[in-house]
């Protein structure tokens, strides 16, 4: 039994929510998403709260209930504060810089990596060793991250690449431990 679907989803001030049918549509003052939901559930909006309900006791309609109200919830805090992921560069010469929108990464190849930013996402460079990503869908700040981190992973025996602020990489000794 879902639990964290039982628990309705609160609206706060200067956010409104559109129910129709099983498409969600949430205005903020960061912008708007628009989402589609499946079948199994039934999303009702009472008052300032979104409440979502299960058609049947199904394994897979409890799942879908959990599921839609932690999106919607999500769609709710990402238009009224937003997203961000921080990423960390760790080796010699490593560096991030912005030009224009786009970020410009060296990462020790013998050319500069280039990263547009796609639609509703930013990017902050603090310093030349950090990046912040931010945007209003945590879907989609989550996988720009990636695919930034993706250009060139932590590697275990040095901790060289990009990798999460707080990120635990695991190292190894190499051959001198042998």
């Amino acid at each position: 039994m879902s639990r964290i679907g039982k628990k309705p989803v609160q609206i706060p001030a200067g956010v409104t929510v559109t129910v129709d049918g099983s498409n969600v549509l949430v205005k903020g003052k960061r912008g708007e998403l628009n989402r589609s939901f499946s079948g199994l559930v039934t999303i009702k909006r009472e008052g300032e709260q979104v409440i979502v309900t299960r058609n049947d006791d199904t394994k897979e309609s409890n799942a879908q209930q959990g599921l839609t109200r932690t999106l919607i919830s999500n769609m709710v805090a990402g238009v009224s504060e937003g997203f961000e992921k921080k990423l960390e560069l760790t080796g010699v010469g490593y560096r991030a810089a912005l030009k224009g929108t786009a970020l410009d990464l060296s990462l020790g190849y013998s050319h500069q990596v280039p990263y547009p930013a796609p639609e509703n996402i930013s990017f902050e460079v603090p310093d030349n060793t950090h990046i912040t990503v931010k945007g209003i869908s945590k879907e989609q700040v989550g996988q720009v991250a990636a695919e930034i981190r993706a250009k060139r992973p932590p590697e275990p025996y040095k901790g060289k690449g990009i990798h999460y602020e707080g990120e635990h990489i695991r190292r190894k000794l190499g051959k001198a431990a042998k």
